[in-house]
């Protein structure tokens, strides 16, 4: 696969460089007992503890609780986290931040916890409008004016890697449909990444989780190049995501090897320790190509799915109202994304079925596509996934409403290797009704 750094002169005015940002970040078993250290080497006095209610009262909450306390942190908890959160819910939050006068954040929990610790702490240190930094033309898309508040981030999930990214995705009322703030300002100064902590994962959330952590290292790997990105921004104005570049080439491809081996059986067998762990590490490794390509098609198409489904539930999920796991959401749309995309980029599409574990041996350029969704089936169809969007309820007479939900998400569909228009959003949901 030839490297992308070594066509941006044939671009005329392509942006010559690429940033890369992350958090300081540490992996390993027991890693959550040093959330303390962390806090006091921040200068954090009094911190807000964000998590939901399945987890306040858990060991893991637990371990952070403790060793804040060693550290002699003062905190408050908020419980009130929303599993795909809301403008609603992100309001809430915030009022709960701004009130307490806090000076650092900790997250424990999954890409909902976190990605609500982020809003919070946005608004509480940034007072605006709500709509002031989503993303446009969703939202105005203003640029956050300064550095937040420390943040700590604990995820307790495999696969979103919200704890390496200036991202936070919430479902927006209004339009019934996902969107999101970007910003690297956003970015949890630490990740406390604890392999520990998916033991007690139910498989229905590691399977989609895993699927949301191999779509980002898809979409990384065949996102449109760095230097074809249509933002002209330079230097300190340049985005959060920019496009395929070496870097997240390179953590897309060992996370899409991770995935390739592990995520069925960490699926499959809780006590898999060596399973569950890898998978972590391969959400991390995503999370952070992800920010700096940025993601497309796949998850640009979700939002609306997540926000349309109706009558949709997942055990081991809040029940009660209707939610579809956003790896779920994603996953759904993955196959027919990549038999339409494959044609831009046929060898980064054969790469990346190779390094998902697809046998791609004699396969032609014309086969990449096809090849790279059979995998990604075979994927679903051995962790128990819909048989695509009818599956959930959508068919023939939802495609315009589908549509209309994902269109307006021009932060990851125009980020896509090739231009869609509105027939091309529907053709693409109509290809995902259903896989085998």
């Amino acid at each position: 696969m030839r490297c992308c750094h070594a066509d941006f002169a044939l671009v005329e005015g392509s942006d010559q460089g690429f940033t890369i940002g992350m958090p300081t970040f540490t992996f390993g078993a027991g890693v959550l007992a040093e959330a303390g250290a962390n806090a006091r080497e921040l200068g954090m006095k009094r911190v807000a503890l964000f998590t939901d209610r399945g987890l306040v009262d858990g060991e893991h909450v637990a371990k952070v609780k403790a060793s804040l306390a060693a550290a002699g942190v003062d905190l408050a908890i908020y419980d009130e986290v929303e599993v795909e959160p809301s403008d609603d819910s992100f309001r809430h939050a915030t009022r709960f931040a701004a009130e307490g006068r806090f000076d650092g954040f900790v997250s424990v929990g999954g890409g909902s916890v976190m990605d609500t610790c982020k809003a919070a702490n946005l608004y509480a240190t940034h007072p605006a409008e709500f709509m002031t930094y989503v993303n446009a033309p969703i939202g105005a898309g203003q640029r956050v004016p300064g550095p937040l508040a420390p943040h700590i981030a604990c995820p307790t999930t495999s696969g979103t890697g919200s704890e390496t990214t200036g991202i936070a995705i919430f479902k927006l009322t209004s339009l019934n449909a996902k969107t999101g703030i970007i910003s690297r300002r956003l970015t949890p100064a630490v990740a406390l990444i604890d392999p520990d902590v998916t033991r007690t994962l139910p498989s229905t959330i590691v399977a989609s989780t895993g699927f949301d952590c191999m779509s980002h290292a898809l979409e990384a790997l065949t996102a449109r190049a760095w230097p074809r990105r249509l933002n002209p921004a330079r230097g300190v104005g340049r985005p959060v995501s920019q496009g395929a570049n070496p870097f997240s080439d390179m953590l897309a491809t060992q996370a899409l090897r991770l995935v390739g081996e592990f995520h069925v059986r960490a699926v499959a067998d809780a006590q898999d320790a060596e399973a569950r762990a890898e998978m972590m590490y391969a959400a991390t490794l995503a999370g952070i190509a992800f920010n700096a390509s940025g993601c497309h098609l796949p998850h640009g198409l979700s939002y609306a799915v997540s926000g349309l489904a109706r009558d949709w539930q997942v055990r081991g999920y809040p029940q009660g109202r209707t939610l579809v796991p956003h790896g779920m959401a994603v996953v759904l749309n993955n196959p027919s994304v990549w038999r339409r995309t494959a044609p831009q980029a046929p060898q980064r599409h054969l790469h990346c079925a190779h390094a998902l574990g697809a046998d791609a041996k004699g396969a032609a350029p014309a086969d990449a596509g096809e090849v790279l969704a059979q995998r990604v089936i075979g994927l679903m169809r051995a962790t128990e996934m819909p048989n695509g969007l009818a599956a959930l309820g959508f068919g023939e007479a939802d495609l315009d409403a589908l549509a209309t939900g994902a269109e307006p998400q021009y932060r990851v569909i125009r980020n896509a290797p090739l231009d869609v228009d509105r027939d091309d959003l529907k053709s693409l949901f109509r290809a995902a009704l259903r896989y085998w």
